[in-house]
């Protein structure tokens, strides 16, 4: 609706996890760091935990995008000796489960498909073991290093857990066959303090907790994603609109790209060539889960809805 009036070449604040849009602020990069550095390591389980909507998908996807384009740059190894053995000497298989509630079974039967490991359906679960296994061990043998990450790991029940601790327990004299790596909601942490997956828990090795943009970043979060959209300009939002999507937003990337979409759909809308604190209550009363701090006026008008308002705004036009 509004890419040729900004001249935009795609949508900016879409919420599919496109690792083009990825930025690099502090916590980000540290937390892409943590999972270079554990990976090279090569040794237990990595677990990244972060509120709903503060870019967990984003982060999996651009960690194996980097492993697997073996671009570990100098600042995420180490030192440059460090970086160049990485870039040479690594070659990672990666599995990637966006959804792990599946029960034992079903999580070793996604596995063996994640590695292209041919089976017959009916396949019991101890001949299944002894697949992957093998094909674990010719993994190493070829020198390659196999990566899990399970997206959304909170919802896995106990006991597929346990089997991968399982998994993890396959080594060579130098290093394990498999590394996995939990990306979760807060509630993961309550989920291994379950006495059952004890082991599991010592087997963490590397952690790191995601937190939401800190306001001095979010009009260069901005900024970035309107120039990888196409945006050749300074800026769309002026400082009090960013002043005010960090308030109602808290700094949730989801929540900021929801509301900044709406924000720009209703400068559109008003013919305006800037997003303006006023375009970011009007969006933000329309969009569930933001903070509550809005204007008497704001409140009017989200009863309609964002959609609703800007059908009049450009029929007034």
């Amino acid at each position: 609706m509004y890419l040729r009036h900004f001249g935009l070449r795609e949508a900016p604040f879409s919420l599919t996890p496109d690792t083009s849009f990825f930025f690099a602020c502090s916590n980000y990069q540290e937390g892409l760091n943590t999972l270079l550095v554990a990976a090279r390591n090569g040794e237990g389980f990595i677990k990244i935990t972060g509120e709903v909507g503060n870019g967990k998908t984003l982060l999996c996807r651009k960690f194996l995008a980097t492993l697997n384009q073996g671009k570990q740059s100098t600042n995420l190894i180490g030192t440059q000796d460090e970086a160049t053995e990485a870039r040479a000497g690594l070659h990672f298989i990666t599995a990637y489960l966006p959804n792990p509630y599946l029960e034992p079974r079903s999580l070793l039967m996604a596995l063996a498909d994640e590695f292209r490991i041919e089976l017959d359906n009916n396949v019991d679960q101890h001949q299944l073991l002894k697949e992957i296994t093998r094909a674990l061990l010719n993994f190493a043998r070829e020198g390659k290093r196999v990566l899990v990450c399970l997206d959304e790991a909170q919802a896995m029940p106990l006991e597929s857990m346990e089997v991968l601790r399982l998994l993890t327990n396959l080594e060579t004299e130098k290093r394990k066959l498999l590394q996995v790596v939990l990306f979760g909601q807060p509630e993961l942490n309550d989920h291994l303090q379950h006495h059952s997956v004890r082991q599991l828990r010592q087997r963490i090795s590397f952690q790191y907790e995601l937190k939401g943009l800190r306001q001095d970043e979010l009009e260069r979060y901005l900024r970035h994603r309107l120039a990888v959209a196409g945006y050749a300009g300074d800026t769309l939002f002026n400082k009090y609109a960013v002043a005010k999507l960090h308030r109602v937003t808290g700094g949730t990337p989801r929540l900021i790209n929801i509301v900044a979409h709406k924000a720009l759909m209703l400068a559109f809308a008003d013919g305006r060539q800037q997003v303006t604190r006023k375009h970011i209550s009007l969006a933000a009363v329309d969009t569930p889960e933001v903070r509550r701090d809005w204007q008497p006026w704001a409140l009017w008008f989200g009863g309609a809805g964002v959609v609703a308002l800007i059908t009049s705004l450009l029929v007034l036009q």
